[in-house]
């Protein structure tokens, strides 16, 4: 499977938008260099999750970008809410995906920006400021990955097809429950290598072609939205765990695949132990 033959915008829109989101990642990645690997309070969010002030100045001068550039786009960001979720554009922001790894020195974090057009991912960045590593997928077109260097190359998922062939990695065990981690682990038990940690770096090593089956929960749509062009536009496959394509209302279990045949090998066990039909219990 390819990316999506098409998008609903123009080569020129596309082209000027990829240029903004651009300038936002380079602006994100910018602004976190002042935090990362230096003293930081911590909170905790309401679902126990960490943030930082890094999190929270980062979204908010990307929404300031965005608003005075495109004042009739929507927004939706983790750190400060919806605004016009109703519009024709909405641009899906993820300041820090990985915060666990940010406030832990770990330089696998980044930033996701995505611009969805009536509900569908037309680009999506991958942004990773402490490798200066990015990469740009937009709908209808190959993904592009970009070094510290300025070097610029093509994207191409791997050739792998089957599961005991496979690289395999999952944040952390710890964000399935009950049937849904005995389903992953013993999923990950038929792969050949088996992994854990990664966020949105997983997704990027897949479009890259190190990397050929992500399996993932609890995930919102900041985490995926901007995956989906990067992952097709490089050849591979992402979707939920049903098969059914991502979008705002999905319910966060994201399976991303190399080739279609390790996609349907995957989605087999999932669905044999329950986890499609019926989902976590």
């Amino acid at each position: 499977m390819t990316a999506a033959p098409a998008t609903g915008l123009s080569p020129v829109d596309l082209g000027e938008f990829l240029d903004f989101a651009e300038a936002l990642a380079g602006e994100a990645g910018g602004l976190a260099a002042q935090w990362f690997r230096k003293p930081l309070d911590i909170e905790k969010k309401r679902d126990e999750s960490p943030v930082t002030i890094a999190d929270r100045t980062i979204e908010a001068a990307l929404r300031k970008r965005i608003a005075a550039r495109y004042p009739d786009h929507g927004l939706f960001g983790e750190e400060h809410g919806c605004v016009g979720l109703e519009a024709h554009k909405l641009w899906v922001i993820d300041p820090i995906d990985g915060t666990r790894s940010f406030i832990s020195g770990w330089p696998l974090w980044g930033t996701l920006i995505a611009l969805l057009e009536d509900g569908a991912p037309q680009l999506g960045i991958i942004e990773i400021p402490a490798l200066r590593e990015r990469w740009i997928g937009a709908r209808g077109r190959a993904t592009r990955f970009r070094n510290g260097n300025g070097q610029e190359m093509l994207c191409k998922t791997s050739p792998c097809r089957l599961l005991a062939e496979a690289r395999c990695y999952t944040t952390s065990p710890f964000y399935f429950t009950s049937r849904d981690r005995l389903a992953v682990e013993a999923l990950l038990a038929r792969t050949h290598t088996p992994r854990f940690g990664g966020d949105c770096y997983s997704y990027a090593m897949l479009a890259a072609g190190h990397v050929d089956l992500v399996v993932e929960a609890r995930l919102e749509p900041f985490d995926y939205c901007a995956l989906i062009p990067v992952v097709e536009g490089a050849g591979g496959i992402i979707t939920d765990w049903a098969g059914r394509p991502l979008d705002l209302e999905s319910d966060g279990r994201v399976i991303a695949a190399a080739t279609p045949e390790l996609y349907a090998e995957a989605l087999a066990h999932l669905r044999d132990y329950g986890c499609i039909e019926t989902g976590e219990t």
